[in-house]
């Protein structure tokens, strides 16, 4: 089956939006046009359960866990191009292209697993959300998941404004939470010495089953099976042109616009492991993994309240970044894999829900007292789904039946399967040791 036919089975991804970023002009103002998705992706990339996994990691281990931050950047970048290449070579997110290509009962089974994903997601950005109202303003846990629920209404409105209005919004809050840690950075006085030591791989990495935890929770909250679907979603809201050469240019700046955000998110990601080796670490305090008590002690251990503001700002934004795109992506998954078709807000509001429910009700249930061991339980979900999205997504650009001319190039599609296989050997490793307690 060729592209055009796969196609034509397809409902548009993110109907309302879909081909509304017009591109054209010169170089310079196409390139510009195709600035905006990689930072809803970026998004995913330092979302609350990010933070609870690097406070974690940071405060248990030092900087140890810093190679597997840059790593998994890495791996992130090269997977994000690729489902950007995904949807510009076959104007599919992949989702849709999942139903078109699987047998129901497998497409079935990959829309569970990416429900399963984003409620994981959501999760974490449920915590994380309320504990920034909780910080900032003194409002119970209990209020501050409910209030989340708002953010649907959030994307709605922005939407209707225009798609680059939501991009617009999610930038400024990146701004917000980068400026808030460089402060935090500045306070804290990382030595030079331990970051460098942070970014030599070492054995313990695997043989330290509590090292392994926290390196598969953060490359569970790096390496998002959400932003998989999400980025091949929303690089569809550019008009794209029809020729070869458009596409090609579009893969190109798609790319580029991924990996300047992803680097940029891998910068506030190593800031978040480098306060707490810098400030928890340091100090002998090894046992920080929750967000209020991390909040509690930047103060005392920094020497001024102005840090723990700082940090619950960053936290706040980050909740709200976090959710706008969540239910983009929810979205796009629940669209490309059942054809869902309702109004706009009827959408969102059953999609928001598949997620937001069970994530607030856990959340909830469990208390205050549980949401940071909540949050790193959340990444590791996430790292645990990641191959049923990765997989596809690789044997998808590697074929050049689905993507013609514009298919991934052999190192690409290489990288790819070793980055697959590395993921599934880290996570049966995981399962292994917790089978044996």
């Amino acid at each position: 089956m060729g592209v055009s036919a796969l196609q034509a089975d397809q409902r548009l991804s993110l109907p309302e939006s879909h081909g509304t970023v017009h591109v054209g002009g010169t170089k310079l103002r196409r390139f510009a046009a195709f600035l905006g998705p990689g930072y809803l992706v970026a998004t995913g990339y330092m979302d609350p359960g990010n933070w609870a996994t690097a406070l974690a990691g940071g405060s248990k281990f030092g900087t140890a866990l810093l190679f597997i931050a840059v790593l998994s950047s890495l791996m992130a970048i090269l997977l994000q191009a690729l489902s950007a290449r995904l949807a510009v070579a076959t104007g599919m997110d992949l989702a849709q292209a999942c139903r078109a290509r699987f047998p129901r009962p497998v497409t079935f089974g990959l829309w569970l697993i990416a429900e399963a994903a984003i409620i994981a997601t959501d999760l974490a950005e449920v915590i994380g959300t309320a504990i920034g109202l909780q910080l900032l303003f003194g409002l119970p846990l209990f209020w501050g998941v409910l209030l989340t629920a708002l953010d649907v209404f959030l994307v709605l409105a922005l939407q209707n404004l225009g798609f680059r209005k939501v991009e617009a919004f999610v930038f400024a809050l990146l701004i917000v939470i980068a400026m808030a840690f460089a402060g935090q950075l500045i306070l804290a006085k990382p030595e030079i010495a331990a970051i460098l030591n942070g970014l030599i791989p070492r054995a313990e990495l695997v043989t330290n089953p509590e090292m392994l935890y926290l390196a598969l929770g953060i490359l569970g909250a790096t390496v998002m099976p959400h932003n998989l679907y999400l980025h091949s979603g929303v690089v569809l809201t550019r008009k794209l042109g029809p020729e070869l050469a458009d596409k090609r240019e579009a893969i190109r700046f798609a790319t580029l616009d991924s990996t300047i955000a992803l680097t940029f998110a891998l910068l506030i990601n190593g800031s978040i492991l480098l306060l707490a080796a810098a400030a928890f670490n340091a100090k002998g305090r090894t046992d920080v993994a929750e967000l209020q008590q991390a909040h509690e002690l930047l103060a005392p251990m920094l020497g001024t309240a102005m840090a723990a503001h700082l940090f619950g700002i960053a936290l706040l934004a980050c909740g709200l970044n976090s959710t706008v795109t969540a239910t983009l992506a929810g979205q796009i998954v629940m669209e490309g894999f059942v054809h869902l078709k309702m109004k706009p807000i009827h959408r969102r509001l059953v999609t928001r829900g598949i997620a937001l429910i069970p994530a607030a009700g856990v959340t909830i249930i469990a208390g205050e007292a549980y949401t940071g061991k909540l949050l790193i339980m959340s990444q590791v979900i996430l790292s645990l789904a990641l191959p049923f999205a990765v997989v596809p997504l690789v044997w998808f650009t590697a074929s050049r039946k689905m993507l013609g001319e514009l298919v991934a190039a052999k190192w690409q599609t290489a990288l790819a399967i070793l980055i697959a296989g590395v993921i599934i050997s880290l996570n049966i490793k995981l399962l292994v040791d917790v089978i044996r307690g």
